[in-house]
């Protein structure tokens, strides 16, 4: 009722003034429009995960994929034919295999050596904190007992048994968070398969995948995280995905791949390892042999030492930086893991061992680039990864200005520390170990000073893209929509208060922006048109003297989260104007 009125009241419908609002009406319009006002409980916006939820997951950093289905079965080969042009879970688009021929896969899928414990113990023994499932990949057929269509593992394979649900329960058995992989697009709904997997959805399409969320969210326990893949959904149809999934679970992570930044963490490619620090929850995608996810029969199993440590060494980048890493293993057709992968998860277990705790819970590292590898930072200890060892054996911490009280190799079982040289250089000599890690004990609050730009002989300071600290959308409206710059950070050094002219140069465009410009405790409002020959001028700001002052530059506020910056930059520079007083 009162959103009418509202309505009303704009169109100016004749006689809507001349209304007489006696006490009698006045308190029943009061009393409906609080009625009316009170959305259905079904409208209200659903909840997301909440701070704690969010931290808890990002401290797990490293988890368990799993890809099972039908094209376990055929291990990458189709009437004989080895196929290596796509993922071998991808083999129905691969091999342009018929529908029909594909579902009659299920007739014989009998994974008799499933065993939802021992994959549970397995992510134990290698570390790892949390596991997900492929409950549904492209090819459309449900590894858990969906009522939306008998093309699952329960009704249409003889192994008559919930795959998903299993699993879920082996975890909750061994309190290990548990998630599962969801597939927008479907082949055997009707998509047509092909090499991008990026096709718009349908209504009927849209609403089926509702429903099986719908059961996915209701029927399984728990999920810790809901991995939503491929397709080209619209804004609202992202929106109808994630909502549902909050509706029943507020507390279960979506990841980015739902598209149109309607996620809880942003997902990189795959096998991709961003060489930048993020400043949200991010996870990082890979396979053990980066060629496939499925089950590859013929795959080269080779040097079992090697492919470990490039997994340890993965696992370091993206802790280092701030990520969650979920390594994949693809069983075969009759659910036994594949030795090799076991292998490599338990060789990466052995490590963690040894050196998980500067792995778990801990922040990324508080330096731009270390010359010798890699840090991460918990509390007041800091953890070096030595990948590159100085010839001098001489560690140093640019920036670094904290007291260090003590360092020591971990493992190393007579708990010797190392000579400290200097302020923040550690001496370490020559390692036998793999990626020797130092950990590192200081006083107080941590204090590291980034590599700051200071003002030319001109008394300008120019800040260009390339010196910048760049956060990246790689999650927008699908899979081949290229990563966007949402906002560009800098380090800067006054040394000389007083006040300073913003300055924009960038790149010409059919566009108008508003950009938020933050330094020095203040938010400057910045508009940047796109055919501007010369450069934008912001405006004015007082700045105090400072080694180390933050601006940032982002999308003018109000924005949508994660909205790309929408213009390029070539140069910022704030221009000495006069001395304050």
């Amino acid at each position: 009722m009162w959103i009418k009125c509202y309505v009303l009241r704009h169109r100016k419908v004749p006689g809507f003034f001349r209304l007489r609002f006696t006490p009698s009406v006045l308190l029943a319009l009061i009393l409906l429009s609080v009625v009316g006002a009170a959305p259905l409980a079904t409208d209200r916006e659903p909840g997301r995960p909440g701070p704690e939820t969010i931290r808890e997951w990002q401290s797990r950093k490293f988890g368990m994929f799993i890809h099972f289905g039908l094209y376990s079965e055929l291990g990458g080969v189709w009437k004989g034919r080895q196929y290596s042009g796509n993922y071998s879970e991808q083999i129905q688009s691969d091999a342009h295999i018929p529908e029909p021929d594909y579902a009659r896969l299920a007739s014989s899928f009998n994974p008799v050596n499933w065993n939802p414990d021992a994959v549970v113990e397995l992510g134990i023994d290698a570390g790892m904190k949390f596991i997900v499932i492929t409950s549904k990949h492209h090819d459309g057929f449900s590894l858990f007992a969906t009522k939306q269509s008998p093309y699952n593992v329960v009704n249409a394979s003889p192994y008559k048994r919930d795959i998903v649900k299993g699993l879920a329960e082996a975890c909750a058995r061994r309190h290990m968070p548990f998630g599962v992989y969801y597939s927008t697009i479907d082949w055997h709904f009707g998509d047509i398969p092909d090499r991008r997997n990026d096709n718009p959805l349908s209504h009927e399409h849209e609403e089926f995948n509702v429903a099986q969320l719908k059961e996915l969210t209701t029927g399984y326990g728990p999920l810790s995280e809901i991995w939503f893949d491929m397709g080209h959904p619209t804004k609202l149809q992202s929106r109808h995905f994630a909502q549902t999934v909050h509706r029943a679970q507020p507390e279960a992570m979506i990841s980015g791949r739902v598209w149109n930044n309607e996620g809880d963490f942003s997902e990189m490619g795959d096998d991709a390892v961003p060489d930048y620090i993020l400043d949200e929850p991010w996870e990082s995608p890979a396979s053990i042999f980066a060629d496939t996810w499925g089950y590859r029969s013929w795959e080269k199993r080779t040097n079992l030492e090697a492919k470990t440590r490039e997994h340890v060494l993965r696992l370091i980048k993206v802790a280092s930086r701030g990520g969650n890493y979920i390594l994949n293993i693809g069983p075969r057709g009759d659910g036994s893991v594949v030795p090799y992968e076991a292998d490599v998860l338990r060789g990466i277990g052995r490590w963690l061992q040894q050196n998980g705790e500067a792995i778990y819970g801990v922040r990324p590292q508080p330096f731009r680039e270390l010359d010798f590898g890699y840090a991460t930072v918990k509390d007041n200890r800091l953890f070096l990864f030595v990948e590159h060892p100085p010839q001098s054996g001489r560690i140093a911490l640019p920036g670094f200005k904290n007291r260090i009280q003590r360092a020591r190799l971990l493992g190393d079982d007579q708990g010797s520390t190392l000579p400290i040289l200097g302020a923040n250089v550690i001496s370490l000599k020559p390692a036998q170990t793999f990626i020797p890690v130092i950990a590192v004990d200081f006083e107080g609050p941590l204090k590291v000073e980034q590599p700051a730009t200071h003002a030319g002989t001109d008394g300008v300071i120019r800040l260009t893209t390339r010196s910048a600290n760049l956060f990246y959308n790689a999650n927008g409206e699908g899979y081949s929509d290229p990563p966007t710059i949402r906002k560009q950070e800098w380090h800067v050094a006054i040394d000389r208060p007083g006040t300073y002219k913003i300055e924009l140069l960038h790149q010409p465009g059919k566009f108008a922006r508003v950009l938020d410009i933050s330094i020095g405790g203040r938010i400057i409002k910045a508009n940047v048109y796109g055919d501007d020959h010369g450069p934008a001028t912001a405006g004015s700001v007082k700045l105090e003297r400072s080694s180390d002052m933050i601006m940032t530059v982002t999308p003018g506020s109000p924005a949508e989260r994660a909205a790309p910056l929408g213009v390029t930059l070539d140069t910022v520079s704030l221009v000495f104007q006069s001395s304050q007083p």
